[in-house]
């Protein structure tokens, strides 16, 4: 029988290099449709005002928690400059001018929260998933195909693994768990999993699940089963 709240951990050879590691963990279950218009007029009215603001007072290193995560990453091996999280990436998409893209109600209202609070943030179908989870630094030769990308190079990326191996990381999600449409041959809600990527300490993270909790409430029809916060 499939797990469907597997146990979520952080692999204490990444925490030794980065002991302010930590991760929100949302489990909720929603239908996922196209769009909720909902969602976009309050991105409009509300977030879109604030971060374009904020980005044209702000360099992109000083946005919220773009600093800690490069910092996190360099430490880790990687280079900031070339690999970026997916915070970071939707943050210069808006400063260059581009829309969002527009993907189903729960990766919009993922990507909402990931604005709002600086977070990198990943959802993924638990139904896709096998056995328990751990964020751990990618090994030599582990890649993945990342969603509407090429093959990522995971070498000494943060990433999640499952029992099949490597399936997220802050930069990029692999196609095995990505959130996909409802049909209506399919009306049964997926039972998801939000995590957001920490690398600012415990306390950081836990004030974003509030939030994570809210928008996809509103805004992707969620009903929250659990939450908590993973650190060392």
């Amino acid at each position: 029988m499939q797990n469907l709240a597997p146990i979520v951990s952080i692999d204490p050879a990444l925490a030794a290099i980065w002991p302010d590691t930590a991760l929100g963990c949302v489990f909720w279950t929603a239908s996922v449709l196209p769009q909720e218009p909902q969602l976009w007029q309050y991105f409009a009215n509300h977030t879109l005002p604030r971060l374009a603001q904020m980005l044209e007072d702000t360099e992109l290193a000083g946005m919220p928690q773009i600093g800690p995560s490069r910092r996190a990453f360099k430490a880790f091996g990687r280079d900031p400059g070339r690999v970026r999280i997916s915070s970071e990436a939707l943050y210069r998409r808006l400063r260059q001018g581009k829309d969002l893209y527009r993907i189903n109600t729960a990766v919009d209202a993922n990507n909402l929260v990931s604005l709002e609070t600086g977070f990198s943030l990943g959802t993924y179908d638990l139904a896709c998933l096998q056995g328990d989870l751990v964020l751990r630094l990618g090994r030599e030769g582990e890649a993945y195909s990342g969603i509407g990308k090429d093959k990522l190079d995971l070498c000494r990326m943060p990433l999640l693994a499952d029992g099949l191996g490597p399936f997220g990381c802050p930069c990029s999600d692999s196609q095995r768990a990505m959130i996909v449409e409802n049909t209506s041959e399919n009306t049964v809600p997926r039972q998801l999993l939000t995590v957001i990527y920490g690398f600012s300490g415990a306390d950081s993270v836990s004030t974003a699940i509030p939030l994570a909790q809210k928008h996809f409430a509103a805004f992707s029809g969620a009903i929250i089963t659990s939450a908590n916060v993973v650190c060392p």
